[in-house]
């Protein structure tokens, strides 16, 4: 399973304490701060205590990537600040580089929100060097999900429209516990964005009526979680996805049973993973192109100027327009 937690390259005697730096190479850690002015800074608002938001100070709130963080922000609305770790849309979120900065943060947030699942164990190591006491939501606990029989767990939540709602009504609930004279902005955000998902999911179900069990293929599981919710089956081979997640070459043998679902006309549509590209995706890309496969491209970060719900149903508005339905 590939996370984008690297190797602890360097310890650097600062007062917030360790500075963890990526090994690969290219990446870099994008901190920012949103609240619902839209305003973006370079650290973390004071925070650390429940009584921020009731003294009209913003609860400051980190999270790992700014899907989570954008989730927290939209139920939190003007009483969050809020960090997101890792944000920036042109790069590939499995190689950056952590900091000082970074830690401090975490060491100031009175509320911390991580994806879990091994995607983002960076938290867990930095947290560990800070003397923060802040509730931690790992979206993969909230979700309740495992590992398929015989295989591993797909982290990547965060498609998975039941598991962001939970996630919602966590953070809700949490940030009530910080500022309880909020507790019915929380509340109603909350249901506002669950509504919001619900929608969404209806869309979801609507392609599922119609192109249940049509063929498709991934570079890799990150947008697996909706693509099983509409119905649809992924033909990759195993082999292929595995690899090219753990880094690994593909079996040659594997790679051309991949591209032959394209001049089979097998695959409906190639779901493309376009944040973590090589050689061998790039192949398969080429392929879909070549045989007039649609291509939709996914990501692991949100792009600019789209928040979580709009991201989202541009991305269930191209999964179905990818297959065919074009209503």
């Amino acid at each position: 399973m590939r996370n984008i937690q690297r190797t602890a390259a360097a310890a650097v005697a600062l007062a917030v304490g360790a500075v963890l730096v990526a090994c690969s190479s290219g990446g870099s850690t994008a901190l920012t701060t949103s609240s619902s002015a839209g305003a973006m800074s370079t650290g973390a608002s004071t925070g650390g205590s429940a009584a921020d938001g009731a003294t009209g100070t913003p609860i400051s709130v980190v999270a790992s990537t700014n899907v989570w963080g954008d989730v927290v922000q939209q139920v939190g609305g003007q009483y969050v600040d809020v960090v997101s770790i890792i944000s920036d849309p042109s790069a590939d979120p499995h190689s950056y580089e952590a900091n000082a900065q970074t830690q401090l943060a975490l060491s100031k947030a009175a509320l911390v929100v991580e994806n879990g699942g091994g995607y983002d164990d960076f938290m867990e190591t930095m947290l560990k060097g800070t003397t923060s006491s802040a509730p931690v939501i790992n979206a993969v606990e909230v979700s309740g999900k495992h590992a398929a029989a015989g295989g591993e767990l797909n982290e990547h939540v965060w498609y998975d429209f039941p598991t962001v709602d939970k996630v919602a009504q966590q953070i809700a609930t949490e940030l009530t516990k910080l500022d309880p004279a909020n507790a019915a902005e929380f509340t109603s955000n909350a249901k506002t964005f669950s509504g919001s998902l619900a929608e969404l999911t209806t869309q979801v179900q609507a392609v599922k009526a119609a192109h249940a069990g049509t063929g498709v293929a991934i570079t890799e599981p990150v947008p697996l979680y909706l693509l099983d919710a509409a119905g649809l089956q992924n033909v990759i081979p195993p082999e292929f996805s595995k690899a090219v997640e753990q880094d690994t070459d593909v079996p040659p043998a594997v790679l051309q049973e991949t591209v032959t679902l394209f001049t089979d006309k097998k695959a409906k549509a190639l779901f493309y993973n376009e944040q973590t590209t090589g050689p061998q995706t790039e192949t398969v890309l080429a392929a879909a192109k070549t045989n007039a496969i649609a291509v939709v491209p996914v990501r692991e970060t949100l792009p600019d100027g789209m928040d979580y719900l709009q991201w989202m149903k541009a991305n269930v508005q191209s999964m179905a327009q990818a297959i065919g339905d074009r209503r």
